[in-house]
């Protein structure tokens, strides 16, 4: 009786984790759907969509890496506390530089010449790049690949 009390406590648990864990992809989206630079619709690009928080509270929702980079650039005087991007497959927040990230291959990108995607885990990030091609790189070389693009 006390392992079956346990069981759904546990599943439980890890229910209402999930469940948060949407409810915070879905809270940056209701907070600001359009993209703050390009105006683009951050649910219709859930999968590229990122959050960049400042250390003075303030965030700015963004509908992609490229849009993020040219938030960083405006706001260069902000220190940045975090940011966080969508997974390619299940558009929940991951903060970026745990990412795995892929760059290039065939399917198109999101405001940029160059497809930068990021993935929770590295087994979909390989996945992602045995199917359309590119490569998996780290968060350091998709934000300079990224910051390369935006100068062009």
């Amino acid at each position: 009786m006390i392992k079956r009390i346990s069981r759904l406590c546990l599943l439980s648990l890890l229910f209402l984790c999930s469940f948060a864990g949407y409810l915070q992809a879905e809270d940056d989206i209701a907070a600001q759907r359009r993209c703050s630079h390009c105006g683009m619709d951050r649910k219709a690009y859930g999968f590229s969509r990122m959050v960049v928080q400042y250390s003075d509270g303030t965030n700015s929702g963004v509908c992609s890496l490229h849009c993020a980079v040219t938030e960083m650039k405006a706001h260069q005087e902000k220190k940045i506390a975090s940011l966080l991007v969508a997974d390619r497959n299940s558009h929940e927040l991951v903060p970026a530089e745990k990412a795995f990230w892929t760059i290039g291959g065939s399917k198109r990108g999101v405001m940029t010449p160059v497809a930068k995607w990021a993935f929770a885990s590295k087994d979909s990030a390989e996945k992602f790049v045995a199917t359309y091609g590119g490569a998996v790189v780290s968060w350091e070389a998709a934000l300079a690949a990224a910051g390369k693009d935006a100068e062009k």
